[in-house]
């Protein structure tokens, strides 16, 4: 039950972006297109889940004073090994997310899991927490991303490194150029988290009254 819990934690109650508003920059700057972010997702919830259980592994070894040295150099290597396998495997997504995919070594969604759980946890609930953290993450992104890719262009799922040309939902002069450009961003993230603040504090009230 409790291994549900710590999973469950990171995909509604603890979500990295809907609760937590952690990881925002990739979260506004990939979120164009859905396969952007589902790549950015899953890059990160590799990441997540393998230094997670690494420094679960390790808590005992690292000295306290070193710890978050540590800590960055065992993400930087989970890092190193998602850039090169997307760089060969998926070229164009790689060169879309770019300079995102090293980044990923100082997403303070990632060094939060790091401190506050893995250095503290087993190995096994290290890795559960990883998982739930990084696909409420990869959630997140692909909410955002899909609402920007539809809005903006008309169009779901292109993915050209799959040679699929996406679904055209409405034809492309009728999308919002604003949407899939850095505005569209702020305003997509801006309108789902009062949506779900919203959702949230309606439950409260209804439980508590």
């Amino acid at each position: 039950m409790r291994k549900w819990e710590i999973f469950k934690n990171g995909i509604f109650n603890e979500n990295p972006t809907f609760r937590l508003v952690l990881g925002m920059c990739p979260t506004l700057a990939v979120t164009s297109a859905v396969l952007n972010g589902l790549g950015m997702g899953l890059a990160t919830t590799v990441v997540l889940v393998g230094s997670n259980v690494m420094i679960a592994l390790l808590r005992q070894v690292i000295p306290k004073e070193i710890r978050i040295p540590a800590f960055v150099v065992i993400i930087a290597t989970f890092v190193t090994i998602i850039d090169k396998v997307m760089a060969a495997g998926t070229p164009e997504l790689h060169k879309v997310l770019g300079l995102f995919i090293p980044l990923i070594v100082v997403n303070c969604l990632i060094l939060a899991r790091a401190e506050a759980f893995a250095s503290q946890n087993t190995v096994l609930d290290s890795a559960i927490d990883g998982l739930g953290m990084g696909l409420g993450f990869t959630f997140a992104l692909s909410i955002l991303s899909l609402l920007r890719e539809l809005l903006g262009t008309g169009t779901i799922l292109v993915a050209k490194d799959f040679g699929f040309s996406g679904i055209q939902i409405f034809p492309k002069d009728k999308g919002i150029l604003l949407m899939i450009l850095q505005p569209g961003a702020f305003i997509t993230l801006g309108l789902v988290l009062g949506g779900i603040n919203w959702w949230v504090r309606k439950r409260e009230e209804q439980k508590n009254g």
